[in-house]
């Protein structure tokens, strides 16, 4: 016999409005760049050498390196403290905030008094204020960093990287002023002084 029961239609696929979109990509790269920060601090910790050490039966040697860790911190997470597979790591979760969220949003137009230069991964300086604006989104948009956080980020971390780095003589005063005829040339530093250069 014939199955002659009505078929009922699936369930309707969720659809998300335009609106919330941009919110979407903003928390997805977010996400994104906390994998790869968490990536770097895993790649780093698999990467120190343990100590083997005998402890004596009353624990002093381990309370001593607890204590010894307290007052040395955290291992640096600054970008220029890395080195080889893990600055790239770095730098990769570094362009996707700047790319997708940054630029985006903070992006003014390109100027001789407010340079840009698309090729920011290349300029040292750039890089450092850069990944060190990041770290502080970072914190002041957790929500632990309270309801103030992002006014905090904007006015103690944004406003003064932006003056730095789209300065008239900041680190891309030789780079783009003009979409349209696009220039990238890194500024040299100075070199460092030799000791014990005879004269």
């Amino acid at each position: 016999m014939a199955d002659n029961s009505p078929t009922s239609p699936g369930p309707e696929p969720y659809r998300v409005p335009d609106a919330d979109l941009d919110d979407l990509a903003s928390t997805l790269a977010k996400t994104m760049a906390e994998v790869r920060q968490h990536g770097v601090i895993l790649d780093r910790l698999g990467s120190e050498p343990e100590s083997v050490a005998i402890q004596p039966p009353d624990g002093t040697l381990e309370a001593e390196a607890a204590d010894g860790k307290q007052a040395d911190g955290p291992a640096s997470v600054f970008i220029l403290a890395l080195g080889g597979e893990a600055y790239a790591v770095e730098l990769a979760a570094l362009s996707d905030w700047v790319n997708y969220l940054f630029l985006p949003v903070y992006g003014r137009e390109i100027s001789t008094s407010r340079p840009w230069c698309a090729q920011w991964h290349e300029h040292p300086e750039a890089v450092a204020r850069l990944h060190a604006l990041w770290l502080a989104w970072q914190q002041f948009t957790d929500t632990e960093a309270g309801l103030s956080g992002p006014s905090t980020w904007h006015r103690d971390h944004l406003d003064q990287t932006l003056a730095h780095l789209r300065a008239p003589d900041g680190p891309f005063a030789a780079c783009t002023t003009s979409p349209t005829r696009p220039n990238h040339r890194v500024l040299a530093t100075p070199a460092p002084e030799q000791a014990g250069v005879a004269a």
